[in-house]
């Protein structure tokens, strides 16, 4: 089985953000990294070459190997940004039991249908421009993914 490379690295994140090449992505990488500090009220660190997390938590993969990552995020990348979204959105539909997880995925749910322009994908959440969404929606999908998330696994400063 291959190693998950998305690992905590050295780098500073804000150097990383300073060094982002087109001027937009650059502003919006800043935009995000103090939304996600207020948000989470943690530092940021980075994780792999390109991304920006904040917290971290720790699961079991289906064969039983122990894995840490993330426990929200961001990418400013050349095609768009990615904001990492945990635990997903895959599982957004399924027949979920506990009453607070529904009521955050239903929350999560109408937040998505009014943000703005974006796509989703696993735990990616893709915009192209700040601009193009919400910020008050978008700080709401980043509160409620942390939410689902401290409700299925424990999170940690990381």
């Amino acid at each position: 089985m291959a190693e998950n490379l998305t690992k905590p690295t050295a780098v500073d994140p804000r150097a990383f953000v300073a060094a982002v090449e087109r001027p937009g992505r650059r502003a919006d990488a800043e935009t995000l990294l103090a939304l996600m500090e207020r948000i989470t009220g943690r530092q940021p660190r980075m994780w792999g070459p390109s991304i920006i997390g904040f917290g971290r938590y720790h699961y079991r993969l289906a064969n039983g190997r122990a894995e840490t990552i993330l426990a929200t995020g961001f990418s400013p990348r050349k095609a768009n940004t990615v904001l990492y979204v945990m635990p997903g959105y895959d599982d957004l539909t399924d027949d979920l039991t506990d009453d607070l997880t529904d009521d955050l995925t239903d929350d999560l749910t109408d937040d998505l249908a009014v943000l703005g322009k974006h796509r989703t994908g696993a735990s990616c959440l893709y915009v192209n421009r700040l601009a193009d969404v919400d910020l008050d929606v978008l700080e709401r999908i980043v509160r409620r993914g942390l939410d689902r998330l401290h409700s299925l696994h424990d999170v940690d400063a990381g």
